[in-house]
C-alpha cells in the first residue's frame, strides 16, 4: 500500500504513516503516537522507526492527515 506521492503539504521526509498504539479500556480506546513508517524507494517494504515499544495493545499505522488520533477505529 505504498502511496504514489507525497501531498504538497509534507515535506520530502516526512513520514508516509504515523504509529499509534492503541489499548482498549471497557468500552473506551487509548490512542498514543508512537512513531512512524517510510516507504522503501523501491516500493517492496517499509522502515517502521518506533520512539517506545508497548508491550500490550496494538500498533495500527495510519496516514499522517493531521496530528490528531482517529475518532473511531476502522478495520477492526
Amino acid at each position: 500500500m505504498a502511496r504514489e506521492n507525497k501531498t504538497t503539504t509534507q515535506s520530502p521526509n516526512a513520514p508516509d504513516f504515523l504509529a499509534w498504539h492503541v489499548t482498549n479500556r471497557s468500552e473506551k480506546s487509548f490512542w498514543n503516537k508512537v512513531g512512524a513508517a517510510w516507504a522503501h524507494k523501491d516500493g517492496q517494504g517499509y522502515t517502521l522507526q518506533l520512539e517506545t515499544c508497548p508491550i500490550n495493545g496494538r500498533i495500527v499505522l495510519r496516514l499522517p492527515l493531521d496530528d490528531t488520533p482517529p475518532q473511531k477505529e476502522e478495520g477492526r
